[in-house]
């Protein structure tokens, strides 16, 4: 399989993985060929990334940091009790009867049970499936991201936990807001970005005193977007006083933003959002905390087309876990850009005069 963006898949192409919506229920199987009409709608429906089927790569085998059931019910109860909150004044029903805190708590250890079993693999997150909301995929993937590190950085069960549900509820806030200024599709005016800010402050009142909700997890909505030099809101606080979990947060929320469409930009690939949070280091965003997400996401993700800086091409075929951005990759054409007949893999890790120099699209790979 070759992962390519959608607007520079072709029609002819067939996909190399299931497209899913957001009750869990397929929309598009492996190997459907993709037309030009297929295509124009998945890019309407927000699909930033498609696995195509390759004949070079036909052995790359993908694996998803959760279970397809994990999921399909992590997604459904963001959903459901978001969906709740927007369409109440006051707090949701599902708040009001005590069961808000319960229920992602439940999801939270199906959470952590299926990413004990990853522990030690690079993360790999794109958007392949289609969701209504765009704040219902990015809660789990910031949960994901932030929970993984937490594993990493030894957490126990309780405070993964914390940490977990708060990641899932960091913006829980947005359902207060006016979804036109929320799902608006271009920069936001002055008095807009204000009202927008306010989400954490509401996120926080909307937690801090429900059942079986860690207080951490409330304070993780409230501090999410304050930044290590006080540039941040709501209270625009220094790094020292800004909690540890909104610190993984905030690094795992701008990064999975990054590389997600959205109605005014397109997605960045994952090594270039990296860039942007080493940039922001010791000014928005810890260092440690950036240095650790760099050496736990796959910022090459497998399938990614790359050029490296002999002028070979080729296609990400194995991600190393002790050093993820130097993957592992398999050449298809050589420096005078000619296909080859037989394709032979570079490990980056052990090759370290090679670099990658640029992500792209093989557009003159053959695929099935």
């Amino acid at each position: 399989m070759r992962l390519l963006p959608t607007r520079s898949c072709e029609p002819g192409m067939r996909l190399g993985k299931c497209i899913y919506n957001e009750e869990g229920v397929i929309l598009l199987n492996e190997g459907v060929e993709l037309t030009g009409g297929l295509l124009g709608r998945l890019e309407k429906l927000g699909i930033d990334y498609l696995y195509i089927a390759d004949k070079a790569t036909e052995d790359l085998k993908i694996e998803e940091p959760l279970a397809d059931e994990t999921r399909i019910r992590a997604l459904t109860e963001i959903r459901t009790h978001f969906r709740s909150f927007m369409e109440n004044e006051s707090r949701s029903k599902f708040s009001k009867n005590h069961v808000l805190g319960r229920s992602f708590g439940n999801v939270m250890r199906m959470i952590i049970d299926d990413l004990n079993e990853k522990q030690g693999t690079a993360i790999m997150l794109l958007n392949m499936n289609v969701l209504n909301n765009y704040l219902y995929q990015h809660s789990l993937n910031v949960c994901i991201y932030t929970t993984m590190l937490g594993m990493v950085s030894g957490y126990n069960q309780d405070e993964l936990m914390a940490l977990g549900m708060g990641a899932l509820l960091h913006d829980i806030g947005k359902t207060k807001i006016n979804l036109d200024i929320i799902k608006k599709p271009g920069p936001l005016t002055a008095e807009e970005f204000e009202e927008v800010k306010k989400h954490t402050e509401i996120g926080f009142r909307l937690l801090k005193d429900e059942p079986n909700m860690p207080l951490l997890s409330a304070h993780c909505a409230f501090q999410h977007h304050e930044r290590e030099n006080g540039s941040g809101y709501p209270r625009g606080i220094t790094g020292k006083d800004i909690h540890e979990y909104a610190k993984w947060i905030a690094v795992a929320d701008s990064y999975d933003a990054m590389t997600t469409h959205r109605p005014h930009r397109l997605a960045m690939l994952p090594h270039q959002a990296m860039e942007v949070l080493f940039a922001g280091v010791g000014t928005l965003y810890d260092q440690r905390k950036v240095a650790m997400f760099r050496d736990n996401v796959a910022i090459y993700p497998l399938g990614l087309t790359v050029k490296l800086s002999t002028g070979e091409q080729g296609v990400v075929v194995n991600i190393n876990p002790a050093v993820p951005q130097r993957p592992v990759v398999r050449v298809l054409i050589d420096a005078d850009g000619q296909a080859l007949g037989q394709p032979y893999e570079i490990d980056l890790a052990e090759k370290l005069t090679v670099f990658i120099n640029h992500a792209d699209n093989l557009t003159q790979a053959s695929h099935a």
